[in-house]
């Protein structure tokens, strides 16, 4: 039997005398540097500060609404346009490029509470505090004179406030009181879809399973519709209300609640017990949440005056924005192109934020795509090293939110704290460890 060994001559790395050089080993192949990885870091720490030395994320406003902006909503097949609506009952077709609008529509008698295109984005859906459902033919040429008419008018029973359309055919939902199904071309519901709750803030269908919806209840209440159905399915009622709701578009079974507590909640239907994920920082109750067609990540606005986009499988955004001239932000809005954000908020604006904050806009030349794509692999690479986390973390904010940040850690801290000492002076088992995401479910209905 063979036995094979380890050989090594001692002569090639002891050194015969005390006096003598150490031997080291060197790889003479010129493509690998000895200082390779220090150069490497080198360049990552730079390319991490040009970021925010770049990061310069707000684009533009849309402005020439007269009172505060309630609504937006994108349109399906065309990047340029968006529609926007106010709390006076106007509502506006912006040409996003040029920061113009196409059109101006005296659409209701009081607060616009929604607006949606049609599959094909020829028709604009709007309903309002005045209990009707207007349809808008918005490219239709007609004098300046004249203000637009709309094409059909639905005059509902109840409150309507809030409005969806399906991804796929002609079906639209509304919430009120219950949830209806209409269908574009019949002025009578398909539909009604109720859970004896007093009022349904938000509806949403989903973009993958084009069949099922889901809204945000009064009773802090998350419900499930199926519109194959004739009753809906499930409910998760929370600790505080939902304020909207956003399917993730690459997930069929995911969703995120923007809640009164400050934070977001992403739930996956399978098992809507407790929430998959909670998103935490807003120091504010979040008022509106989109996600990025990629799925990936989403954006949201809070009444704490601030917009964060986050990463969808992690707890703390990755980037916050603010102005100081912008009040609540009551509505956002993530573009197809995944390059931009849009924010509606309370002193009647309309802003444009880049996705990317230090992206650069524009054509771009072969050498500046290899240069950033570079620059991109390094910080990813180095991404864990504490002074390149230290610096790619770090955002100013506002000081009313960085003190109301304080003061929450504080309350957090303290509620721990009495936690413990509950335990340690208790009977061993009677005070249970709880996870925070079992905390902030009250009952699941079926």
């Amino acid at each position: 039997m063979k036995v094979k060994v380890i050989s090594r001559n001692p002569d090639k790395y002891i050194r015969e005398t005390k006096k003598d050089i150490p031997k080291t080993f060197r790889n003479y192949d010129p493509q690998l540097h000895p200082f390779q990885s220090s150069r490497e870091y080198v360049r990552a720490l730079n390319a991490t500060k040009l970021e925010r030395v770049f990061a310069k994320p707000f684009v533009g406003n849309l402005d020439g609404h007269k009172d505060g902006v309630a609504v937006l909503s994108k349109h399906p097949r065309k990047l340029s346009i968006l529609a926007s609506g106010s709390y006076d009952g106007e509502v506006k077709i912006w040409q996003v490029a040029n920061k113009v609008a196409m059109a101006s529509l005296d659409a209701h008698s009081g607060y616009c509470r929604g607006i949606a295109f049609s599959r094909d984005g020829t028709r604009v859906i709007t309903i309002g505090d005045d209990k009707k459902i207007k349809f808008w033919d918005y490219e239709r040429e007609q004098d300046e004179s004249e203000s637009i008419k709309p094409v059909n008018m639905i005059i509902t029973k109840g409150m309507l406030v809030s409005l969806s359309h399906s991804y796929y055919g002609s079906a639209f939902a509304t919430s009120g009181e219950t949830c209806h199904i209409w269908d574009e071309s019949r002025n009578e519901p398909l539909k009604e879809l109720k859970w004896g709750v007093d009022m349904l803030q938000d509806v949403k269908f989903n973009p993958v399973e084009t069949s099922l919806l889901a809204a945000c209840a009064s009773d802090r209440g998350i419900i499930l519709y199926d519109q194959r159905e004739g009753k809906p399915l499930r409910k998760v009622v929370m600790t505080l209300r939902s304020n909207q709701l956003s399917w993730n578009p690459m997930q069929a079974f995911c969703f995120t609640v923007a809640n009164e507590d400050n934070n977001l909640y992403t739930y996956d239907t399978r098992s809507i017990a407790h929430p998959l994920k909670i998103h935490n920082g807003h120091v504010g109750p979040v008022t509106s949440v989109d996600y990025a067609p990629t799925g990936r990540e989403f954006v949201s606005g809070s009444y704490d005056k601030t917009i964060r986009i986050f990463d969808a499988a992690k707890s703390n955004s990755r980037e916050i924005y603010h102005t100081k001239r912008m009040q609540h932000v009551t509505c956002v809005n993530w573009s197809m192109d995944n390059k931009y954000v849009f924010s509606g908020s309370d002193e009647m604006n309309v802003r444009i934020w880049k996705a990317n904050a230090a992206e650069k806009l524009g054509s771009l030349q072969m050498r500046e795509k290899n240069a950033f794509n570079y620059n991109a692999a390094l910080k990813e690479k180095y991404a864990a090293h504490p002074a390149i986390k230290r610096i790619a973390q770090h955002r100013q904010v506002p000081k009313t939110v960085y003190n109301e940040q304080a003061k929450l850690r504080t309350v957090q801290l303290k509620e721990k704290r009495k936690e413990e000492n509950r335990r340690q002076n208790s009977k061993s088992g009677s005070v249970p460890y709880v996870a925070e995401a079992k905390k902030k479910v009250v009952r699941t209905e079926h």
